[in-house]
Protein backbone atom coordinates (compact mmCIF):
# COMPACT_ATOMS: atom_id res chain seq x y z
CA UNK A 1 0.00 0.00 0.00
CA UNK A 2 1.36 3.93 -0.47
CA UNK A 3 -0.78 5.22 2.71
CA UNK A 4 0.04 2.33 4.94
CA UNK A 5 2.67 0.30 6.52
CA UNK A 6 2.80 -3.31 7.95
CA UNK A 7 -0.30 -4.47 6.18
CA UNK A 8 -0.48 -8.36 6.17
CA UNK A 9 -2.12 -11.39 5.58
CA UNK A 10 -1.88 -13.79 8.66
CA UNK A 11 -2.29 -16.47 6.61
CA UNK A 12 0.36 -19.30 6.13
CA UNK A 13 1.38 -20.36 9.36
CA UNK A 14 0.88 -24.14 10.48
CA UNK A 15 -1.65 -24.52 12.79
CA UNK A 16 -3.59 -27.27 14.69
CA UNK A 17 -3.78 -30.73 13.18
CA UNK A 18 -1.58 -30.35 9.91
CA UNK A 19 -3.56 -27.35 8.68
CA UNK A 20 -2.42 -23.80 8.17
CA UNK A 21 -4.35 -20.83 8.44
CA UNK A 22 -5.88 -19.57 5.23
CA UNK A 23 -4.76 -16.76 3.52
CA UNK A 24 -7.17 -13.16 2.34
CA UNK A 25 -9.44 -13.96 6.00
CA UNK A 26 -7.64 -12.01 7.98
CA UNK A 27 -5.37 -8.81 7.86
CA UNK A 28 -3.43 -6.95 10.17
CA UNK A 29 -1.96 -3.19 9.58
CA UNK A 30 -0.88 0.03 11.54
CA UNK A 31 -2.44 3.62 10.96
CA UNK A 32 -4.76 3.31 7.83
CA UNK A 33 -5.73 6.82 7.82
CA UNK A 34 -3.64 8.08 5.09
CA UNK A 35 -4.75 5.51 2.47
CA UNK A 36 -4.65 6.60 -1.09
CA UNK A 37 -7.19 6.81 -4.23
CA UNK A 38 -5.13 3.50 -5.42
CA UNK A 39 -5.16 1.41 -2.21
CA UNK A 40 -8.42 2.40 -1.53
CA UNK A 41 -8.83 -0.13 -4.41
CA UNK A 42 -6.63 -2.72 -3.40
CA UNK A 43 -8.32 -3.09 -0.04
CA UNK A 44 -11.64 -2.82 -1.61
CA UNK A 45 -10.74 -5.81 -3.15
CA UNK A 46 -9.85 -8.22 -0.42
CA UNK A 47 -13.58 -8.59 0.27
CA UNK A 48 -13.41 -6.98 3.92
CA UNK A 49 -16.38 -7.25 5.78
CA UNK A 50 -15.64 -6.14 9.20
CA UNK A 51 -12.37 -3.47 10.32
CA UNK A 52 -11.26 -3.91 14.21
CA UNK A 53 -9.65 -0.41 15.36
CA UNK A 54 -7.73 -1.08 18.26
CA UNK A 55 -7.34 2.73 18.88
CA UNK A 56 -8.27 5.26 21.68
CA UNK A 57 -10.03 8.17 21.23
CA UNK A 58 -7.56 10.63 20.75
CA UNK A 59 -5.72 8.77 17.98
CA UNK A 60 -9.12 8.53 16.68
CA UNK A 61 -9.72 12.36 16.49
CA UNK A 62 -6.64 13.11 15.06
CA UNK A 63 -6.21 10.06 12.47
CA UNK A 64 -9.57 8.57 11.75
CA UNK A 65 -9.88 5.67 9.52
CA UNK A 66 -9.82 5.58 5.67
CA UNK A 67 -12.02 2.88 4.35
CA UNK A 68 -13.73 1.44 1.05
CA UNK A 69 -18.04 2.56 2.08
CA UNK A 70 -19.65 -0.25 3.26
CA UNK A 71 -17.09 -2.26 5.80
CA UNK A 72 -18.88 -2.64 9.15
CA UNK A 73 -16.40 -0.80 11.39
CA UNK A 74 -15.45 -1.67 15.26
CA UNK A 75 -13.67 0.84 17.99
CA UNK A 76 -12.29 -1.61 21.03
CA UNK A 77 -10.63 1.39 22.83
CA UNK A 78 -10.10 -0.53 26.05
CA UNK A 79 -6.66 -0.11 27.66
CA UNK A 80 -6.11 2.37 24.48
CA UNK A 81 -7.46 5.74 26.35
CA UNK A 82 -4.57 7.64 27.48
CA UNK A 83 -3.02 6.76 24.24
CA UNK A 84 -1.67 10.34 22.63
CA UNK A 85 -0.74 11.14 19.52
CA UNK A 86 1.80 13.83 20.70
CA UNK A 87 3.61 12.62 23.80
CA UNK A 88 6.65 13.97 25.77
CA UNK A 89 8.65 11.08 26.63
CA UNK A 90 11.34 12.25 28.81
CA UNK A 91 10.11 11.09 32.19
CA UNK A 92 9.44 7.31 30.35
CA UNK A 93 11.80 4.43 30.85
CA UNK A 94 11.42 2.54 27.53
CA UNK A 95 12.01 -0.75 28.57
CA UNK A 96 9.90 -0.69 32.04
CA UNK A 97 6.90 0.93 29.93
CA UNK A 98 6.72 -1.58 27.28
CA UNK A 99 6.93 -4.70 29.95
CA UNK A 100 4.52 -3.10 31.74
CA UNK A 101 2.22 -2.80 28.62
CA UNK A 102 2.61 -6.24 27.86
CA UNK A 103 2.19 -7.92 31.08
CA UNK A 104 -1.00 -5.74 31.44
CA UNK A 105 -4.53 -8.11 31.44
CA UNK A 106 -6.54 -5.87 32.83
CA UNK A 107 -7.72 -4.94 29.31
CA UNK A 108 -7.80 -7.90 27.44
CA UNK A 109 -11.05 -9.15 27.45
CA UNK A 110 -12.77 -5.67 26.56
CA UNK A 111 -10.38 -4.92 23.82
CA UNK A 112 -10.16 -8.46 22.29
CA UNK A 113 -13.54 -10.73 22.86
CA UNK A 114 -15.62 -8.73 20.83
CA UNK A 115 -12.81 -8.75 17.80
CA UNK A 116 -13.46 -12.87 18.34
CA UNK A 117 -17.35 -12.23 18.41
CA UNK A 118 -16.71 -10.93 14.71
CA UNK A 119 -14.70 -13.45 13.87
CA UNK A 120 -17.05 -16.19 14.50
CA UNK A 121 -19.42 -14.03 13.13
CA UNK A 122 -17.78 -13.26 10.06
CA UNK A 123 -19.70 -13.94 6.57
CA UNK A 124 -17.76 -17.02 5.24
CA UNK A 125 -17.19 -14.79 1.72
CA UNK A 126 -15.99 -12.11 4.26
CA UNK A 127 -12.38 -11.43 5.47
CA UNK A 128 -11.46 -9.10 9.01
CA UNK A 129 -8.89 -6.72 9.16
CA UNK A 130 -7.30 -5.37 12.76
CA UNK A 131 -5.11 -2.72 13.35
CA UNK A 132 -3.41 -0.17 15.60
CA UNK A 133 -1.44 2.94 14.90
CA UNK A 134 1.68 1.06 14.67
CA UNK A 135 0.44 -2.26 13.78
CA UNK A 136 2.79 -3.16 16.53
CA UNK A 137 1.80 -3.43 20.45
CA UNK A 138 -2.12 -3.60 20.63
CA UNK A 139 -2.19 -5.25 17.18
CA UNK A 140 0.71 -7.81 17.78
CA UNK A 141 -1.36 -8.82 21.29
CA UNK A 142 -4.30 -9.33 19.25
CA UNK A 143 -2.80 -10.90 16.19
CA UNK A 144 -0.84 -13.70 19.30
CA UNK A 145 -4.23 -14.57 20.36
CA UNK A 146 -6.03 -15.15 16.87
CA UNK A 147 -3.17 -17.72 16.05
CA UNK A 148 -2.93 -19.09 19.23
CA UNK A 149 -6.67 -20.01 18.99
CA UNK A 150 -5.93 -21.24 15.37
CA UNK A 151 -3.22 -23.47 17.23
CA UNK A 152 0.00 -21.81 15.76
CA UNK A 153 3.11 -23.13 17.43
CA UNK A 154 4.33 -20.04 19.91
CA UNK A 155 7.68 -19.87 17.49
CA UNK A 156 5.38 -18.85 14.97
CA UNK A 157 2.98 -16.74 16.63
CA UNK A 158 6.82 -14.95 17.71
CA UNK A 159 7.96 -14.52 14.48
CA UNK A 160 4.61 -13.17 13.06
CA UNK A 161 4.98 -10.25 15.91
CA UNK A 162 8.95 -9.85 15.04
CA UNK A 163 7.76 -8.97 11.13
CA UNK A 164 6.53 -6.01 12.11
CA UNK A 165 10.61 -4.93 12.25
CA UNK A 166 10.57 -5.61 8.16
CA UNK A 167 6.83 -4.23 7.11
CA UNK A 168 7.13 -0.95 9.25
CA UNK A 169 10.77 -0.41 9.03
CA UNK A 170 10.15 2.62 6.48
CA UNK A 171 7.87 4.30 8.79
CA UNK A 172 9.38 3.80 12.21
CA UNK A 173 12.77 5.82 10.68
CA UNK A 174 10.24 8.84 9.67
CA UNK A 175 8.88 8.88 13.53
CA UNK A 176 12.73 9.12 14.63
CA UNK A 177 13.35 12.35 14.43
CA UNK A 178 10.01 13.76 16.01
CA UNK A 179 10.66 11.55 18.67
CA UNK A 180 14.04 12.47 19.38
CA UNK A 181 12.76 15.90 19.37
CA UNK A 182 10.85 14.90 22.30
CA UNK A 183 13.30 13.94 24.49
CA UNK A 184 14.36 10.82 23.56
CA UNK A 185 17.95 9.14 22.43
CA UNK A 186 18.17 7.57 18.98
CA UNK A 187 19.31 4.59 20.74
CA UNK A 188 15.94 4.53 23.10
CA UNK A 189 13.78 5.41 20.10
CA UNK A 190 14.84 2.68 17.65
CA UNK A 191 14.68 0.52 20.74
CA UNK A 192 11.04 1.61 21.64
CA UNK A 193 10.32 1.00 17.68
CA UNK A 194 11.60 -2.23 17.37
CA UNK A 195 9.12 -5.59 17.74
CA UNK A 196 11.67 -6.99 20.52
CA UNK A 197 10.60 -10.71 19.99
CA UNK A 198 11.42 -10.34 24.47
CA UNK A 199 8.34 -8.39 24.43
CA UNK A 200 5.60 -10.53 23.35
CA UNK A 201 7.68 -12.97 25.46
CA UNK A 202 6.55 -11.02 28.25
CA UNK A 203 2.82 -11.03 27.24
CA UNK A 204 2.55 -14.90 26.68
CA UNK A 205 4.26 -15.67 29.98
CA UNK A 206 2.51 -12.87 31.63
CA UNK A 207 -0.84 -15.13 30.43
CA UNK A 208 0.55 -18.63 31.30
CA UNK A 209 1.60 -17.29 35.03
CA UNK A 210 -1.53 -15.96 35.56
CA UNK A 211 -4.21 -18.03 33.81
CA UNK A 212 -2.44 -21.24 34.06
CA UNK A 213 -1.80 -21.48 30.35
CA UNK A 214 -2.85 -20.01 26.84
CA UNK A 215 -5.68 -22.43 26.24
CA UNK A 216 -6.97 -21.66 29.77
CA UNK A 217 -6.75 -17.94 29.12
CA UNK A 218 -8.60 -18.34 25.99
CA UNK A 219 -11.79 -20.41 27.40
CA UNK A 220 -12.34 -18.71 30.77
CA UNK A 221 -11.51 -15.06 29.84
CA UNK A 222 -12.25 -14.85 26.40
CA UNK A 223 -14.92 -17.26 26.21
CA UNK A 224 -13.59 -19.24 23.22
CA UNK A 225 -14.96 -22.86 24.34
CA UNK A 226 -14.28 -26.09 22.42
CA UNK A 227 -17.26 -25.20 20.09
CA UNK A 228 -16.24 -21.79 19.42
CA UNK A 229 -12.47 -22.96 18.85
CA UNK A 230 -14.15 -24.98 16.37
CA UNK A 231 -15.88 -22.98 14.33
CA UNK A 232 -12.73 -20.69 14.09
CA UNK A 233 -10.66 -23.16 12.96
CA UNK A 234 -13.16 -24.54 10.50
CA UNK A 235 -14.10 -20.87 9.05
CA UNK A 236 -9.86 -19.62 9.26
CA UNK A 237 -7.87 -23.27 8.91
CA UNK A 238 -7.65 -25.24 5.11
Amino acid sequence: LEGASNFRDLGGYPAAKGKSVAWGKIYRSADISKLTDSDLVTVGNLNLGTVCDLRGPDELKTNPDKLPVGIHYVNLPAGSEQVRTNTNYTTMNRDSMMRGFYSRTDHLVAKYKPMFDELLNLPADKSLMFHCTAGKDRTGVGAALILSALGVPQDYVIADYTATNVFWSETSKRMIPSMMKNGMDEKTVKSMLAADPTYIGTFLETINQKYGSMDKFLKNELQLNKKKIKVLRKAFLI
